[in-house]
């Protein structure tokens, strides 16, 4: 098969084969290679099973460029990734509340329009958390109208000394090799998964907040006998989005949160996956590292703001 192999799968390729009448070609990622044949996914998610006796050609190809990314549609897009455990609207803007737990999770999302005036949305958030005991926090894409808005109603920055969040993304193709470690994937977190994912006791609500969406895949890997790496994945339209990824103390630096990354892309390119996000904060330079070398792009910076 010129050449193509089980290291390929995960890459582009081009492969010519017959068809009654003649030749084609099928161009997409491996999925699938033994040798009596392959499996090719197209961009539309549609994979092509082709035997080896039909193959005349094939050849590994350049990865996809990177599109420019609508940033207004991915700020929606990852907030429906990981929904909170109540929400309410104002207009298109989204009023989310967990407990407290995550700041993504209890924050007005403002995008598209709220349908009254700023300052009018901005006094039901202040009522909606103190309803619930939390504080008024507004999750804002940097430089957006809204991030403009809100700041000159008097809001202030809530966490002045953390550094920003990067929204990074890429095209399914770039990540979605053949991961370097067994990784597991369920669609239900076990106890194992959540004692990986936290130090102490499991937040009360995060079960809630981690198993809300609509389609969702929990990955692991298991070393010495104990569940040593984890990650979540969430499918939203086309887009996977990934998070909660954590690699327990003394088995880092050994690219198992790469595998992580790409067991979950495996996952979502036959369920129609053909880009993929993640967040990271821009002072966590390990990761901001591990995620270029995959292929991420910055597509938007956000922080929190609250009253004063």
């Amino acid at each position: 098969m010129s050449g193509l192999g089980a290291r390929d799968i995960g890459h582009r390729v081009v492969v010519r084969h017959r068809i009654p009448g003649g030749l084609t070609d099928v161009i997409g990622v491996l999925q699938a290679w033994d040798p009596h044949g392959l499996a090719v996914r197209h961009v539309d998610s549609t994979v092509h099973e082709i035997a080896a006796v039909d193959i005349t050609a094939a050849k590994t190809i350049p990865e996809m460029p990177l599109r420019p990314v609508d940033v207004d549609q991915l700020f929606l897009t990852a907030a429906l990734g990981r929904p909170a455990a109540e929400t309410a609207y104002v207009g298109h803007w989204l009023l989310r509340a967990s407990s407290g737990w995550t700041g993504r999770a209890n924050s007005l999302l403002p995008t598209g329009s709220p349908g009254m005036p700023v300052p009018d949305v901005l006094r039901q958030a202040e009522n909606f958390y103190a309803e619930r005991g939390l504080p008024p926090q507004a999750q804002v894409r940097l430089g957006s109208p809204a991030d403009e808005e809100i700041r000159a109603c008097g809001w202030v920055d809530a966490r002045p000394q953390q550094s920003d969040v990067l929204v990074m993304h890429t095209t399914l193709d770039h990540v979605n090799a053949e991961p370097g470690y067994a990784v597991e994937l369920t669609e239900r977190p076990n106890a194992q998964w959540y004692a990986a994912a936290f130090d102490g006791p499991v937040p009360e609500i995060a079960p809630k907040v981690l198993e809300g969406a609509a389609k969702a895949m929990f990955a692991s890997i298991t070393l010495d006998a104990q569940v040593v790496a984890i990650g979540r994945g969430s499918m939203t339209g086309h887009w996977l989005g990934v998070d909660a990824i954590r690699v327990c103390d003394g088995y880092r630096r050994r690219g198992l949160g790469t595998a992580i990354v790409q067991g979950l892309a495996r996952w979502a390119g036959p369920n129609g996956g053909r880009r993929t996000y993640l967040e990271v904060l821009l002072e966590n330079a390990a990761a901001m590292a591990t995620y270029t070398r995959l292929g991420y792009r910055e597509a938007y910076r956000y922080r929190y703001l609250t009253s004063r």
